[in-house]
């Protein structure tokens, strides 16, 4: 995953920054940082977002029409 992927991941969740970092305990500069290209992104990150943008789109399927 790169910074851009990252981002774009983001927005799809409709998350900022500091939410992934509140849900997942990364202190508030790390994304920063991968996004800037000092550090490069891990890789349980695109494995964590992959998996919050797989249970939003299922939720957007399964449960939204019915309520």
């Amino acid at each position: 995953m790169d910074a851009d992927q990252y981002t774009a991941t983001l927005t799809e969740l409709g998350w900022k920054q500091s939410d992934f970092c509140r849900k997942t305990g990364v202190n508030k500069s790390t994304p920063s940082n991968w996004v800037t290209g000092k550090t490069p992104i891990p890789a349980w990150v695109p494995a964590y977002l992959g998996a919050m943008a797989d249970i939003k789109r299922l939720h957007r399927v399964y449960i939204e029409p019915n309520e």
